[in-house]
């Protein structure tokens, strides 16, 4: 006999939104704490920190961080990763910090580049791999600039090198014996995984199902209610995995159906405490990076926030909305603003290129207290 169908719980976009920004912790002015161990526990929470390599203002990684930790400082994020080892870097949607404590769940996909490494890595030759790795293992961490006895070749993309040696090390990176053992901007130091960690082996690799769980379980801690796009972004391939993981939830009442008002066509999932708790906005102002959590899935921020972000770095400069690299500005429960900003750190100050708004500049307190969280964002991003 076929299980009873079960109706989902329609969630007003409001709620939703309430929900979602609770689980990112931007209800709360300091959720995570102070020092090395806030930023251990917000990368825990989140599941990932996605890192990107430009610079007009701070990277992303240190962005997302501080938007979270008032009192960040960019070196806990390197304590987090060198000494105390708490984090470690690798692929999920993009290049990102992830909690060393779910490695396991990552080594499928280490074994599977090792099986089978991807067409931009066709052009390394195993000699070339075999001495990059020798010279770690006998002379220690180094970074591609150590490496000086490369016979330069003709760069056969604008984002390779012309040492075969870089190619190398991304590989021996991607196939996990590789890790970054430390980062200077977007300078790493590469270190053999077993001695970085102090590891004789390397943990056990996850089940497909149990990683399928893990999915699940990270997306209902960062976004509260998902979907099965938002659980797997970017990663279509772990969808009918996640599928099962979901449907035996929600078989044992762990999990409920739940669509927004008015987008029934498009079902998520929470668990049932979550929709209780659906608290009412806090006011307060976030500068938030284009890369931040609660951005970066643009078609899911558009549905919740009804705002769609334009990132235009790539966009010619004549059909440009926002600005080279507008950061969006979330008020409460609402994306009210966009600001191009621009780091003068020469002169030391930060340059407003363009301000556009989305809300009533006129609201009470509005303007006034998104000056106030620039001024402390300019402070942040000027400081040693």
């Amino acid at each position: 006999m076929a299980p009873a169908k079960t109706t989902p719980h329609v969630l007003p976009k409001a709620a939703a939104r309430h929900i979602w920004i609770a689980a990112q912790r931007l209800d709360t002015p300091e959720p995570f704490g102070a020092g090395p161990e806030a930023t251990k526990a917000a990368v825990e929470h989140l599941g990932y920190v996605q890192i990107d390599t430009i610079n007009v203002i701070e990277r992303c990684h240190h962005h997302i961080l501080w938007t979270r930790i008032p009192a960040y400082r960019r070196e806990d994020l390197a304590r987090a990763q060198s000494i105390d080892k708490s984090v470690f870097e690798y692929w999920t949607h993009a290049l990102s910090y992830v909690p060393t404590r779910d490695l396991r769940f990552y080594l499928g996909a280490m074994k599977r580049y090792r099986r089978k490494p991807r067409p931009w890595f066709a052009s390394v030759k195993k000699a070339d791999l075999a001495r990059v790795l020798r010279l770690i293992e006998d002379e220690g961490p180094l970074t591609i600039r150590d490496i000086e006895d490369d016979v330069l070749v003709e760069k056969d993309h604008p984002w390779a090198s012309r040492k075969p040696s870089k190619r190398a090390l991304q590989l021996a990176f991607f196939t996990g014996v590789l890790t970054v053992s430390a980062r200077s901007g977007m300078v790493k130091t590469y270190e053999l995984m077993e001695r970085h960690f102090g590891w004789d082996t390397l943990p056990k690799a996850a089940s497909e199902r149990e990683r399928a769980a893990y999915l699940l379980d990270r997306a209902l801690r960062a976004q509260g209610i998902v979907s099965l796009d938002s659980i797997c972004y970017l990663d279509a391939p772990s969808k009918p995995a996640v599928r099962r993981v979901i449907e035996a939830r929600v078989r044992r009442r762990e999990l409920v159906p739940v669509v927004l008002a008015g987008e029934e066509k498009l079902v998520h999932w929470a668990r049932p405490e979550v929709l209780d708790m659906a608290a009412l906005p806090s006011g307060q102002v976030h500068i938030l990076s284009p890369f931040d959590p609660l951005m970066i899935q643009r078609r899911r921020t558009q549905l919740f926030f009804g705002y769609q972000h334009r990132f235009e770095v790539y966009v010619p400069r004549d059909r440009r909305r926002l600005g080279y690299f507008a950061l969006p500005v979330l008020f409460g429960d609402e994306i009210v603003a966009a600001i191009n900003l621009k780091a003068d750190r020469e002169n030391g100050r930060l340059l407003i290129q363009q301000w556009t708004w989305f809300a009533e500049a006129t609201r009470a307190g509005l303007k006034v207290a998104i000056d106030e969280e620039l001024h402390r964002f300019e402070r942040f991003q000027l400081a040693a």
